[in-house]
């Protein structure tokens, strides 16, 4: 176990009534199942537990139990003891209210992003973990804090959702562990893995439809890129969220070794990155582009004007060098 500041934060979480459990904008299914499975532990060793996220929840994590919880609202710094902030790479991503939520303290950061950026009063990183979720889980071990099925549930989440239903590289012994002891909490796998990845609606379906149409190739099929356009979601009526795993189908062919999907969302070009093995590290892809992630996912995103046509091609140089140079 990874004890390196786990002693200051374990005396801080049980000297605490009340905590606010804070996760990264547009959270995906490790930030929230780490967020809401956090939520959970808390509330069982008797704390008063507050959710806090800036963005609606997407129709894909409605599952997970007591979502709905989460409010958009920051509460004032007098009314928590201390502030625990959950999968974010960076201070930036915790959104517009970052200042405010800073403002409480002490502020605690817990995170598995390599090229972490520190913020906060007190932080446990780990880079390399499989998932913030695993975190979660070492912490509530290290408390000797109960998990019940219910947060069982969201850390399985969280963890599947973060190794790529346990493909990608950061998948290691320890994370069968974890999810195997989950498991023996109540957790169904197939529930879960229905949930996650067996629930499209039409309009996905017709939105995966069109953006598979872009699939261009390029290094001697190593290189794949995918684009959505405004015009598909207007076409399609899907939703943002709907993208979510599409990155996982140009990955899938034989010959790719790294797969990026470009999309226009909500006045800017999001880019989510995907490789295979260690030798091909789109995290420091995305850093240069001021975003981030792990060795085999990360993202970025451009909100200054550029065109979907002009991040594809400052995109395309940095990741066909990254084929072309291993």
């Amino acid at each position: 176990m990874t004890t390196e500041n786990l002693d200051e934060i374990a005396k801080i979480i049980r000297g605490a009534k009340s905590v606010l459990i804070v996760t990264h904008t547009f959270p995906d299914g490790d930030a929230l199942g780490s967020q809401l499975g956090l939520a959970h532990i808390l509330k069982d060793m008797g704390k008063r537990v507050l959710l806090y996220g800036e963005d609606s929840i997407s129709y894909l994590y409605e599952f997970l139990p007591c979502c709905t919880r989460i409010d958009s609202e920051v509460p004032n710094p007098d009314e928590v003891d201390c502030a625990i902030a959950l999968d974010c790479g960076d201070r930036f991503r915790l959104g517009k209210a970052v200042d405010k939520l800073l403002e409480i303290k002490p502020f605690i950061a817990i995170d598995h992003h390599a090229g972490h950026k520190a913020f906060g009063d007190l932080r446990w990183v780990v880079e390399g973990r499989a998932s913030t979720g695993d975190m979660v889980y070492e912490l509530s071990q290290y408390l000797g804090a109960t998990v019940s099925l219910d947060a069982a549930y969201c850390l399985y989440t969280a963890i599947v959702s973060d190794t790529g239903s346990f493909k990608y590289a950061s998948t290691t012994p320890d994370t069968f562990r974890i999810a195997g002891e989950l498991v023996a909490r109540g957790v169904n796998p197939e529930e879960v893995a229905g949930k996650l990845f067996d629930n499209f609606t039409e309009s996905r379906l017709q939105l995966l439809q069109a953006v598979l149409s872009t699939l261009e190739l390029y290094g001697a099929g190593q290189l794949a890129i995918i684009s959505a356009t405004r015009k598909m979601f207007e076409l399609t009526g899907a939703d943002k969220a709907d993208t979510e795993t599409f990155i996982n189908y140009p990955r899938s062919l034989a010959t790719v070794k790294v797969a990026a999907l470009i999309k226009e969302v909500d006045g800017a070009i999001g880019v989510s990155m995907r490789s295979k093995g260690r030798n091909h590290d789109v995290a420091e892809v995305a850093r240069r582009f001021n975003g981030g992630g792990h060795r085999n996912a990360a993202g970025c995103k451009f909100r200054n004007g550029e065109t979907l046509k002009e991040v594809r091609d400052l995109i395309f140089k940095e990741l066909l060098a990254l084929v072309e140079n291993q």
